[in-house]
């Protein structure tokens, strides 16, 4: 069975792009390229990746890409583009030639305004997505879960794919009412989750594996084996547990599974929703 890790990041790292690492993460602030990947994979037994946007930037899409036709194991993109922007057609059509773009995203969770996620001209940006068959990857917090059900629901024709499972409150230890509402968002059959990002939203020095299983028990009820994908967010991660720990983490939560479950989740899942 192939393995995927749905979810990671490249860098050359610089404090003006990446100010959001606070400072005590700072075993991340430097460059991660991919011969640092490459090594990380095969380590823990890792086929090939999907590498994801970390910054804003049209720049770094088309440099993701360039990274991706040189390298086998980076196996798909999910980049950015202006989805505001009344011409993200004509951008789109620019990156057409790119067969590993398979999937865009937007920074929701650092919009100032809640319900950002509603905004006509962004829903407009979606729109040319569905008509191009690319994937939208859906980066929220807990707090954005409600207005991201009503989003959805405008785009029944859309696939989308939720980053790190919405980052519920994990530091605080409280479910509710992320359950509910991810529960609710997982009802659309066009939805599916990433097991990944939990531990940076846990406290990085004292998480354990029985804090996070609950978290894993409300998503693998909600969305079920067909519907999820391993993800490690590296480098990200690094601030707390390793690549391979992560790996490892997930591989545990998914124990009860049958073997052809856990081949979906860790990797069949990737290769058919982004069609990689």
């Amino acid at each position: 069975m192939p393995v995927i890790d749905s979810h990671h990041h490249f860098w050359n790292y610089t404090e003006a792009d990446y100010g959001w690492i606070p400072p005590e993460w700072s075993q991340i602030k430097r460059d991660f390229l991919p011969l640092d990947l490459e090594r990380e994979i095969a380590a823990a037994g890792v086929d090939g990746v999907v590498s994801v946007q970390a910054r804003q930037s049209l720049v770094e899409t088309g440099w993701l890409l360039d990274l991706a036709a040189r390298h086998a194991f980076i196996r798909g993109v999910v980049g950015w583009v202006p989805l505001v922007d009344p011409a993200v057609g004509d951008v789109l059509d620019g990156f057409a030639a790119h067969s590993k773009l398979c999937a865009l995203r937007h920074v929701v969770q650092a919009e100032p305004d809640d319900r950002f996620i509603l905004c006509a001209d962004f829903n407009c940006g979606i729109a040319e997505l569905t008509r191009r068959s690319l994937v939208y990857d859906i980066l929220i917090l807990e707090k954005h879960l409600v207005p991201t059900i009503e989003f959805v629901d405008r785009h029944p024709n859309q696939v989308f794919v939720l980053d790190h499972i919405a980052k519920p409150k994990i530091a605080a230890n409280e479910l509710e009412p992320w359950a509910k509402n991810i529960r609710e968002l997982a009802r659309r059959p066009n939805v599916s989750c990433k097991l990944s990002g939990m531990v940076t939203e846990a406290d990085v020095t004292t998480w354990t594996p029985a804090q996070l299983q609950p978290y894993f028990e409300v998503v693998l009820s909600a969305f079920g084996p067909s519907r999820l994908m391993f993800g490690t967010d590296w480098p990200v991660c690094l601030a707390g547990v390793s690549y391979s720990g992560w790996k490892q983490t997930v591989e545990g939560a998914l124990s009860a599974l049958s073997n052809s479950e856990r081949a979906a989740v860790m990797g069949e899942n990737a290769e058919r929703i982004y069609r990689l």
